[in-house]
Parts: C-alpha cells; structure tokens; sequence
C-alpha cells in the first residue's frame, strides 16, 4: 500500500465526521450560509440595488431578489466585462467559466477565490466519502484519467476565462497531480478524435485504476481502446476499479459500458456545474446524491409545475417534500442571486438531504399539454432495453411530431443501437407502455386519440458522434440532450436513419 492510499483513511474519516455534523443540521448550515453570502455581498452593486442591508430573514430576500436566468443576470456580467469590480461579489471573479446557451449564446459564469473550494473541495470529498465508507483507497496509488476539456485559458477584460474542466483541472491537489493522466499537453489537443488518441497512446500500457468523464465519451474511449486492441478494458487495465462520472444520467449507458470493461465495478456520481458544485454520491449503499448545504451556495426550490408562473413558489430546504419535482435555484459566494440553472432534482432523503437530477426545465415535450420530462424517458428506455437484455444503447433522443405525413401526432424516438433488440416492435410497445404508466397526461392523450403511440427511428453507426462533430460539440462536457420541445435536434438527425 502506497503512501497516498495510508493518508488517505484518517483524512476520510475526518472528512466523513464532519460530513455528518453539517448534513444532519441542514437548516442551521443552510442559514449560516445565507447569512455569510448576504454580509459579504452587501456593498456590491448587486447588493445595493437589491437592498442587501434590508435582508434579514429568507422571507426578506424574496422580497428583493427575484428570481433570474442568464439573461436577465447579463447586464450585470457585462459590467464585470467591462472592468468594473464589487458587481455581484467583492472584487473582480478569479475566472470566468465559459459555456454556451441555447437562448443567451456564450455565457461567462463568474468563478471567485471564494467560491474554487466548493468546485474543488466537493470532487475531493467525493472520494473521500467513498474510501470511507468501502476502505478502499488502493486506487489512489496508480494512475488516474480525468477525460476533460482543455485547461488552457486566455483572458477577458484581465480574467483568466476557460471551461469549468479545465480551469478545475489547475486546482488538482499536488498529491494527485503525480498520477494524474493524460498530460497537460495531450488535455489541451481541441480535436476531440486527435486527443482521444493521443490519451489512449499515453494511457494504454499504464496501471489505470480510476477513470472520470462523462459516460457516452468514455464509452468512445473505450471502443477506440478495444478496436486497437482487440482486449476487454479489464483485460488492458486490470486495476480500474472506480468510474467517476456526471452530467448525464448513467442509466442509460451502464450496460454498455461495463459489458465494455468485462465487469461491473464501483462507480460515484457528481453533480458539477459551472454555477457551483451541488451534489455528489456519498454512499455506494443509498440512493441519490447528498445535498451539499455548507458549501457557499443557498439553496432554493421551486415545484416544476410553477416555474413559468409568474410568482412561483420558493422554498428553502426546509419545506421541500420527497418525490417531487423542484427547479433548483442557486445564490452562491460568486455571485449569483437567485439565479436558476435550468435543471429539476428530486428528493429521495431528508436524512441526510438527497437528490437525484430529474431533467431540465427547458428539456421537455409539451406539444399538446403532456409534460414529459428527462427522468421519464430514461425509465422508459431503462425498462424497454431490461426487457430485451441483449440490447445496447448508445444513445437517445426524444421530440415531437405534430404534423406527421399520415395520421395522428406522435413521439418520435431517435435511437442509435450497438446492438438492435431482436423484436424492434416489441421493444417499440414496451417503450410507449411504460412511458403510459409514468406519465399519466400521455396515457391521456394517447386514450383520447390525441397521440398515436410512440415511433422508434433507428440510427445508422456513429450518429450522434458524426451530428455532434457538426456542430462542434464532440467530446469534453458537451451533451446530447434527451428530449426536446421542438424539431431542431429530430430534424438534423434524419440525415442519419437507417
């Protein structure tokens, strides 16, 4: 046992016992959060314009701080481009993280050397909830992949500006850094494909026990792995025994990816953003993801069904309910107020707080009222693929059809197969059936003759790797999103049928 895996246990346990004190008085460290933000930031212009010396109380603050997405954040963010200091925080951000909008374009999301401990510090204990809990720490002595985007920055308006990756990937703690792959110089290769080789030329003879990234581009590393080598990933690595991953759900993927490596091995899930680190897996026992309630951000909860009202409910983390779905809002210690990150999580725990992610607000159909949202096409393919077990996805994408060539709308299915399942049609009324009993508005719809049933399309090899090139999102952090409003995705991927 080498000297980081010795370390690392009493630095777990310490972690875990402090772990325990702030998860299991949620409200005192919620408060206690709150109230630093709201000090720190009352001089700013934010602040200011808010009436932060007024704010005493939560009830207080939603009397002043609405609500906000970028947009409405941005002329804020443009007065920090444009060299003003103490705008949304004391002084100027320590980065900008970059990152794209479907409606606001390039998006500069403010990163300050208060708020670099919660994207760094929650990763770390991440790990260290993991050793100890499981005991294991074996893995911190070989070589550890981080599959991410470039670390390399420039600047704008004098702030060091990049992806959240990369600008993450300069804080990698010092006892890491030594086993840490691939090179800095490989990392910063933007081509996607070239740098998946070049990762693949520096790692393959190596003793990789831990591999990070998001799970379909892992899965392009380890086919491009296999098709070198001909070996199941168990075999060309035999000491990986811990996948970290986040961004998308990993249901969808597990099968492939472990009938991949040969085996099943241990897995963490992480909830980054380039907002704020929220969550991550605490525990290889329990569901969901622990809430992360001391970390510089207050939270705030809106029910789904009333996020577009005009005065929406919001709540604080003591009022929220298990099982139901709630638009996280975040105001953390860079700056951002009120501001909603797009995504819906669900508590499966009170004690402590865990989520899971359930989708996105933009993300969903609605084409007639049915409000099908990302977790529910997910269990609907988890179970349509759990029926034909020799099925494997690579991935999916769901839109709307309202104005088909013959009869009624439907929901179209854009799927690429590694391998097809033997009866399409069976899997195709497994699909819609399930979709039926998890959301009960389609059931209707499809009842009342609105909806026909569910249409699978099934994609020719390597689609949405070749529409993702495209667009110039192959690769790094980038997603395909799970289901869309609109026919923009759907239309692009018909050039892809089989």
């Amino acid at each position: 046992m080498g000297i980081r895996s010795i370390f690392s246990k009493p630095l777990a346990a310490y972690m875990a016992a402090q772990q325990r004190k702030w998860s299991l008085n949620p409200s005192a460290s919620q408060t206690k959060v709150f109230q630093q933000n709201i000090k720190a930031a009352s001089n700013t212009v934010f602040g200011k314009d808010h009436s932060f010396e007024k704010i005493k109380t939560y009830d207080d603050f939603k009397k002043y701080v609405p609500i906000r997405d970028y947009e409405e954040l941005k002329p804020y963010i443009e007065k920090i481009l444009n060299g003003e200091s103490d705008v949304l925080w004391p002084g100027k951000p320590a980065y900008f993280a970059k990152t794209s909008g479907t409606t606001s374009g390039t998006k500069y999301i403010p990163i300050t050397k208060d708020s670099i401990p919660n994207h760094i510090g929650s990763a770390k204990n991440a790990l260290l909830s993991y050793v100890a809990e499981t005991g294991k720490s074996k893995f911190l002595d070989n070589k550890l992949i981080f599959l991410s985007g470039s670390p390399e920055t420039y600047k704008t308006a004098g702030i060091n500006t990049g992806r959240l990756s990369g600008i993450v990937n300069h804080h990698v703690p010092s006892y890491l850094r030594g086993n840490q792959l691939p090179s800095y110089e490989t990392n910063c290769i933007e081509d996607w494909e070239q740098k998946l080789d070049a990762i693949i030329d520096e790692t393959l003879d190596q003793p990789m026990s831990l591999i990070s990234g998001i799970p379909p581009w892992v899965q392009m590393y380890f086919d491009r792995i296999q098709a070198r080598t001909g070996k199941k990933i168990k075999d060309v690595f035999p000491k990986f025994e811990l996948f970290i991953y986040g961004g998308v759900n990993f249901e969808p993927y597990r099968q492939k990816l472990f009938e991949s490596i040969g085996k099943e091995i241990d897995s963490i899930e992480l909830y980054p953003a380039s907002e704020g680190f929220i969550a991550y897996q605490d525990s290889q026992k329990e569901k969901g993801l622990l809430l992360l309630l001391n970390s510089g951000i207050f939270f705030e909860f809106v029910p789904a069904d009333e996020y577009f009202d005009e005065n929406p409910t919001r709540l604080s983390i003591d009022d929220v309910e298990l099982d139901k779905n709630y638009a996280l809002i975040i105001n953390n210690n860079a700056g951002l107020w009120g501001y909603s990150i797009g995504d819906t999580v669900k508590f499966v725990s009170k004690d402590p707080y865990r989520i899971v992610v359930s989708g996105r607000i933009k993300h969903f159909i609605s084409a007639f009222g049915e409000h099908v949202i990302g977790e529910e096409v997910e269990k609907a393919m988890k179970y349509a693929v759990e029926k034909q077990p020799e099925t494997e996805l690579v991935e999916f994408t769901v839109a709307p059809n309202v104005t088909p060539a013959s009869g009624l709308p439907l929901h179209e299915w854009y799927v690429e197969f590694a391998k097809e399942p033997s009866d399409l049609e069976a899997f195709e009324k497994d699909l819609n059936l399930q979709l039926r009993k998890l959301n009960s508005y389609y059931d209707d719809l499809i009842s009342g003759s609105i909806l026909k049933n569910l249409e699978v399309k099934s994609l020719s090899r390597d689609a949405f790797r070749n529409y993702m090139k495209s667009q110039g999102k192959l690769g790094g952090q980038n997603k395909v999103p799970r289901l869309s409003n609109d026919r923009k995705l759907a239309d692009a991927l018909l050039h892809y049928l089989k």
